[in-house]
C-alpha cells in the first residue's frame, strides 16, 4: 500500500498518538494544542529548547499527569493502565533509589513490569556486562559515576522489552564512549521494531538519530514530520567553498546573504532566491576552486529560522 504524502503509512497502527492535547499549570500553559503521530519501529525526536514543554508532554505520554484536553493515544486505544507495562522511561533526573545495590534494584525494576526474578537477573546481567557495568553490579547506586547511574537507568528502562521507550535527555552525563554505546543500542532496538521517542534540546543528537521530529516552542509544534523532507522543505541555504585567488564572489548581494570565514575553507549563506549555480559561475571566473558543496541546513539552523518567523496577525 503506498504511503501518504507525508511519508507515513495509513495502514500501519501508531506506537504513539497525541490530539490536540493541552496541559497548563496554574496560569502558564505548558503544552498547547500539541498533535503528532509516531509510527512502530522509528526513532522520533521530541525537540525543543529547555521550558519548550518537553517533559510535560512525555510525562501526559505514559500517564504520569493528565492532559487538561485532547487525547493520548497509544497502538490505537486510549491510553489507560494496560499499556503501562508496554512502554519504558528514562527520566532527565536520576530516579534511582541510591542505597540499593545495582543488580539488586534492577531485578526490582524488571519485576514490576511483570518479569520473574530469575528472567530479571538474568536480563540485568546481559546488559551490565554490555554496558561494562559488571564489576559494579554489587556496588549501591550512590557509588556510581552520573555517567554510570544514567546507565544503569536506561537498562532498567528496558529489560522488560517494552514496545515504547521514552527517553528524555538520554545522554546527558555520558562520556562519549557510553553515549555511543547507548547510541548504539537504542539503534538495535529500533530495527527490532521497537519504537523509541527521544527528547533532547540538542538538535545535533536528534539529527544524527532520528527519522521524524516533532520541534516545539513555548508548548507548541512549530514543525512536524519526516525529517528529510522537512530539510527539503526548507532547500540548500549554504555552500562550503574552499578557493585560492579573488574572494570578490563574497561580496556580491544578490548571490550572499552572509559568510563566514574559516580559514581552510569559506561557509556562504545564500541571499533569499540566490541560485547555486550562479554563484559557481561566478566563483569559478574570481578564483580557482579545490571545492564547491552545497549543504543542508542544519536542525538547529531550521528551528531558529522557524520561531523567528513573524506569526500571522489573527
Amino acid at each position: 500500500m503506498p504511503s501518504s504524502a507525508s511519508g507515513r503509512n495509513p495502514a500501519v497502527v501508531n506506537t504513539v498518538e497525541l490530539a490536540s492535547v493541552r496541559k497548563s499549570y496554574d496560569e502558564f500553559v505548558a503544552v498547547d494544542n500539541l498533535s503528532f503521530r509516531i509510527q512502530p519501529g522509528t526513532i522520533y525526536g521530541l525537540l525543543g529548547p529547555n521550558g519548550a514543554g518537553k517533559t510535560s508532554t512525555l510525562r501526559m505520554m505514559i500517564g504520569i499527569t493528565i492532559p487538561d484536553s485532547g487525547q493520548v493515544l497509544i497502538l490505537g486505544e486510549p491510553l489507560g493502565r494496560a499499556h503501562r507495562n508496554r512502554f519504558g522511561y528514562l527520566p532527565e533526573e536520576r530516579g534511582l533509589y541510591k542505597k540499593m545495590k545495582v543488580l539488586t534494584h534492577l531485578i526490582l525494576l524488571a519485576q514490576l513490569k511483570g518479569l520473574s526474578r530469575s528472567e530479571a537477573s538474568k536480563r540485568a546481567s546481559h546488559w551490565c556486562e554490555r554496558f561494562e557495568l559488571t564489576a559494579w553490579m554489587d556496588k549501591k547506586v550512590e557509588e556510581l559515576s552520573k555517567g554510570m547511574q544514567q546507565k544503569v537507568q536506561f537498562i532498567g528502562a528496558i529489560l522488560h522489552d517494552p514496545e515504547l521507550i521514552v527517553m528524555d535527555e538520554p545522554f546527558s552525563g555520558l562520556d562519549p564512549a557510553s553515549a555511543v554505546a547507548l547510541k548504539d543500542a537504542a539503534l538495535e532496538l529500533a530495527k527490532k521494531g521497537r519504537t523509541i521517542l527521544l527528547s533532547t534540546h540538542r538538535m545535533d543528537q536528534a539529527e544524527r538519530l532520528c527519522q521524524s521530529i516533532c520541534l516545539i516552542n513555548h508548548g507548541r509544534a512549530v514543525l512536524e514530520g519526516d525529517l528529510n523532507q522537512i530539510k527539503a522543505n526548507y532547500g540548500h541555504c549554504s555552500v562550503q567553498i574552499k578557493y585560492d585567488g579573488d574572494a570578490g564572489f563574497l561580496h556580491d548581494p544578490k548571490l550572499v546573504q552572509s559568510f563566514n570565514d574559516y580559514g581552510n575553507y569559506v561557509e556562504v549563506r545564500l541571499a533569499p532566491g540566490a541560485d547555486t549555480q550562479e554563484l559557481l559561475r561566478l566563483a569559478g571566473s574570481k578564483a580557482r576552486l579545490d571545492r564547491f558543496e552545497v549543504m543542508q541546513p542544519s536542525l538547529e539552523e531550521i528551528f531558529i529560522e522557524a520561531v523567528s518567523k513573524p506569526k500571522p496577525r489573527a
